[in-house]
This record gives structure tokens, C-alpha cells and sequence, in this order.
């Protein structure tokens, strides 16, 4: 298992800049994260910003203004995967993901496996759904089973626990999801665990854990089109447009008229949003919006994502 470098003390408010800014572990314990590699997919860098140095500090003013206010930890990249342009703050910490994974072992399921046996019913037990947590689907359907296809849509739609446990049964479980994103590029990212022990996140660990730099990079990764393939592609981002989690997270803080898909994830103190936003010019981009807050058993707070992302995606809208 790859393991982070030893905990660090480090402040909540990064600086903004192209690339992540601090390290540190999910929750209230920071904690410098493990060296990271890029995709070699994701973007490169536009050698000239577009973005004025101005309008990036008024962005880091806005998130640690954010982070003060709702006493959490705010992580935010954004990327346009056009011109390579990236903004972000505290790109490279670590945060639990929750279940904004279940994109990526969607992706993953629809890479791996083809043909008739998306085709295969799965079946379940009541109890299997209650063990699970929240599973609004799979719960309806314990007397007639769904295919995996239709499982893996649940998992993205209506972010139904218990479906993304089958989905991953049918790629190699966490750790066969761990080694997907890996050779996809993704190096950062952690999968341990499925539903619900995934959203429990040991201070110290990096076990279930990612960084908003790691996260957006393999977005664009899975969206780019050709590593799933032209018509995979538009199954996956069908399925992220009628996210019925995320309404009020990144969606909320798009400028009007723009189009958005995504995949929310929440428990506890953790609120986590990743997206593709695309312009009303067709401009695209990816932002992963990663939050916790800082005190033990304090609820996330869905504004706190909406605000976040409204400051960062503002700084594109120009």
C-alpha cells in the first residue's frame, strides 16, 4: 500500500497558483501526502495565463475567507483541458473522497467490461442493502436483481451504496479499482475500502483518501474520450448529468447557462463534488472540489461547495 510521508502541522490556507499548493491528511490532522506523478494525459499548463495574478489572489482570498467561516479544510483544481489552464488551492492535499468514487469504478466497469456480460442480472439480499447504507435502488429491486449496467448507472445517478459494491465485485473489488486508476495515471488516490467503511478516514491515514490535483486530472482522463471510447464516454457523462446528489454543489455554482456533470459524495464532515463544466462557447472544465470540516462530528455543509466552486469557475468566465 502506498503510504503518505510522516504527518506535518500545516495551516488550512494555501497559496493559489498553476499547480496545487499544500499537502495534508483528510479531516482536522494535516499531512504532507505522497509524491505525486500527473497523468500523462491530464493537460499541459498554458505557457500563458489567461488569468490575471489579480483575479487568482482574489480566489485564494475568497476560499480562506470560506474556510474560516464554515471551520473546514477547502481543496479545489480546475482545469481548462483546452488551453491547459489550471487554478487551484490546496491542490495537492489529501481528502476523503466518499462517494464521489463511484465515477471512477463506473468508468472503470464500463472499460473493463463489454458486451453480453453487462448484461448480467445480480441479485441481493435486503440485508445486503441495509449493511450498505444508503442504497435507494438496490433496495427497491431485492426480489428482481438488476444487470451490472443497470447497477453501475444507479451508483453514478443516485449514488446507491450497495451498487457500487457489485460494480466493484465485477472489477477486482478496491484494490482492482486502485490498480485501474493507476494506469490511467493516478498514483495518488487510494481505494481500500467499498460502502460504507470507505467514508471513515483514520487521522494519519491516506487509506480512501485523494488529492482535488489527482482527482480532476483523472476526470479528464475518463472524459477525454478515447479512454473509454466515443460512445462509453457519452454513457458515462448521461449518467453524471442526472446526478440526483449534486444539485447544490458544483451545479449550483456554475455561471448561468453553463452546462455541468458530476458526481457528488458525502458523510459526515466530508462534502465533495467533481465535475466537467462546459461553457456556453463548448470551452471545457474539470474541477474537483474536495472539503471537510475541521471539527469532529460537525455536519457538512452543501454551501460550502457551491461557494468554493462559484469563486474558482468566476475566475474562467472572462
Amino acid at each position: 500500500m502506498r503510504r503518505a510521508l510522516p504527518l506535518v502541522i500545516a495551516g488550512i490556507v494555501a497559496a493559489l497558483a498553476l499547480t496545487g499548493c499544500s499537502g495534508g491528511s483528510p479531516g482536522t490532522t494535516a499531512a504532507a501526502p505522497s509524491p505525486t506523478r500527473t497523468p500523462a494525459s491530464a493537460p499541459t499548463p498554458s505557457p500563458t495565463p489567461t488569468i490575471a495574478a489579480a483575479d487568482r489572489a482574489a480566489v485564494a482570498r475568497t476560499l480562506a475567507d470560506l474556510e474560516r467561516e464554515y471551520d473546514a479544510t477547502v481543496g479545489v483544481v480546475a482545469t481548462d483541458t483546452t488551453t491547459g489552464e489550471t487554478v487551484a488551492y490546496n491542490g495537492d492535499r489529501r481528502f476523503g473522497y466518499a462517494s464521489t468514487l463511484k465515477a471512477f469504478a463506473a468508468a472503470q466497469f464500463l472499460r473493463a467490461v463489454h458486451g453480453a456480460d453487462r448484461d448480467e442480472r445480480v441479485r441481493w439480499s435486503a440485508a445486503d442493502a441495509t449493511a450498505a447504507g444508503h442504497s435507494p435502488v438496490t433496495s427497491e429491486h431485492v426480489a428482481d436483481g438488476l444487470t451490472v449496467a443497470q447497477l453501475a448507472e444507479a451508483a453514478v445517478r443516485q449514488s446507491d451504496n450497495l451498487a457500487l459494491n457489485l460494480v466493484l465485485d465485477r472489477i477486482g473489488g478496491p484494490a482492482g479499482l486502485d490498480r485501474a486508476l493507476a494506469e490511467l495515471g493516478d498514483r495518488t488516490t487510494e481505494v481500500v475500502h467499498d460502502e460504507p467503511a470507505l467514508n471513515t478516514i483514520e487521522p494519519g491515514s491516506t487509506e480512501d483518501t485523494t488529492t482535488p490535483a489527482a482527482f480532476a486530472a483523472t476526470l479528464a482522463t475518463v472524459l477525454d474520450g478515447q479512454t473509454l471510447g466515443r460512445s462509453d464516454t457519452a454513457l458515462l457523462e448521461h449518467w453524471m448529468s442526472g446526478n440526483a446528489t449534486g444539485d447544490t454543489l458544483v451545479r449550483a455554482g456554475a455561471p448561468d447557462g453553463w452546462t455541468v456533470v458530476d458526481k457528488s459524495g458525502g458523510a459526515g464532515g466530508i462534502r465533495t463534488d467533481v465535475a466537467r463544466v462546459t461553457r456556453p462557447d463548448g470551452g471545457p472544465i474539470v474541477i474537483a472540489v474536495l472539503t471537510t470540516r475541521n471539527a469532529p462530528d460537525t455536519a457538512y455543509d452543501d454551501a460550502l461547495v457551491e461557494r468554493s466552486a462559484a469563486a474558482v469557475l468566476d475566475a474562467f468566465d472572462g
